[in-house]
């Protein structure tokens, strides 16, 4: 590998002397070589000019499902990771949604070995329950020691307060970090969308706000008597941010995301009945949206997921309350941040988390390892279901307006525009 990017401008925040500077890069052997305003090209080169180029360090997703194994007709791992290259994320975290799930060392280390080379490194998550049923905890030492990063039981909140407690204590010998889904499935009952004017308007049953903050307070109770890493992933609600920004306050090892869509589309999205938009947590409301924004902004909710789900279409075209949950998300992530959180700030956003997560941060310092993201933060467009390379379509995103388009990565040694 001997590349040469040219004049690309240069989107680093925390880089003063590099950030919004139109500047040549050369990459050799993966590595950083030279940040220049003009880099002279060597016949061996290979040069990388696009419109208006725009270079960031990589992006990261702190929550993607793919398929396999087990649900490969949704989405291989091969594919997945591909798709993520050309949405310009250079590493995510692979969600537990698989059968069977990972929740043992083996099949941390297949998840591992299938997505090994590729320009777009996964990181595995293992499950906190044996099975993801809720009843035993699994082997979270062996599997951090084979390399999940975390430990999560998919869309599903660990019920049984105690085995949270000794999940939270046991951790803690290894500096594991324990995730917990935002639910108390008792109080969502048969609700299938937020609880509101919309879903009485519908006849659907609604998912009360309470179901959601209910299982934030008992689980930030839980941490705050146990200590420990908590992440809680997906939260939706003004209630539930306030309680994470308490615990915050109280100094308590508590991280949170929120999903893109969360942030941007509403439940009034519904009144047609279309299952791309069933999604968990649900749409909620303007406020809502809002809401979250702000606690972006503000640093209470940590990261922004795609919360990337593909289902295949016979779990979407079906009956509204038998269809399942999820949307894909990967494609639309930056041209949605975009809008609403303009190119700066959303490169920000897409930039943050590895730490939390054990892993390291990528940098402009040269000699380092290459791991950007290639893109034109520029061009409005409607999107579509046509230009969805995952091989599930169900979007929520088809029809809105984005910004931007992504050209790739250059990542793990590998270049892929």
């Amino acid at each position: 590998m001997n590349i040469l990017i040219k004049s690309a401008k240069l989107v680093a925040p925390t880089q003063t002397t590099l950030h919004l500077k139109k500047r040549d890069i050369h990459i050799k052997n993966g590595k950083l070589v030279a940040i220049a305003p003009k880099i002279t090209t060597d016949k061996d080169m290979r040069v990388i000019a696009r419109k208006n180029l725009h270079v960031s360090l990589g992006w990261f997703d702190s929550g993607v499902a793919f398929g396999e194994p087990g649900f490969e007709e949704r989405e291989t791992i091969d594919h997945g990771l591909e798709v993520a290259s050309k949405s310009g994320f250079t590493e995510l975290l692979l969600n537990t949604n698989t059968h069977p799930v990972p929740d043992n060392s083996s099949n941390i280390i297949f998840l591992k070995e299938r997505s090994a080379r590729k320009s777009t490194v996964l990181h595995p998550l293992g499950n906190v329950t044996v099975k993801g049923e809720g009843e035993a905890l699994a082997e979270l030492f062996d599997m951090h020691q084979s390399g999940a990063v975390g430990f999560y039981d998919f869309k599903a909140p660990v019920t049984n307060a105690n085995l949270l407690k000794i999940a939270l204590q046991y951790a803690q010998n290894f500096g594991g970090l324990i995730f917990s889904y935002p639910l108390d499935k008792q109080i969502q009952g048969k609700g299938v969308v937020h609880e509101g004017v919309i879903s009485t308007q519908l006849g659907l049953k609604g998912i009360p706000a309470m179901a959601e903050e209910l299982q934030v307070a008992r689980d930030l109770s839980i941490l705050e008597y146990t200590g420990g890493k908590l992440h809680i992933p997906t939260i939706s609600t003004i209630g539930a941010v306030k309680l994470i920004a308490e615990a915050k306050k109280k100094r308590l090892n508590v991280s949170c995301s929120v999903s893109i869509h969360n942030l941007v589309l509403t439940d009034t999205l519904l009144q047609d009945f279309d299952a791309n938009f069933k999604v968990m947590p649900p749409l909620r409301t303007q406020e809502e949206c809002k809401t979250l924004q702000k606690a972006v902004l503000n640093g209470t909710v940590d990261f922004v997921t795609t919360d990337h789900t593909p289902l295949n279409i016979e779990e979407k075209r079906v009956e509204f309350d038998n269809a399942g949950y999820g949307t894909v998300g990967l494609e639309s992530a930056f041209g949605t941040l975009n809008v609403l959180f303009g190119l700066e700030r959303a490169v920000e956003i897409l930039t943050k988390g590895r730490q939390r997560f054990g892993m390291k941060e990528p940098s402009w310092e040269i000699g380092d390892a290459a791991n950007l993201s290639l893109f034109n933060p520029e061009g409005e467009r409607i999107f579509t279901k046509e230009v969805i390379k995952s091989t599930s379509k169900n979007s929520a995103f088809i029809g809105q307006q984005l910004q931007g388009e992504v050209y790739g990565v250059i990542n793990n040694g590998k270049v892929n525009l």
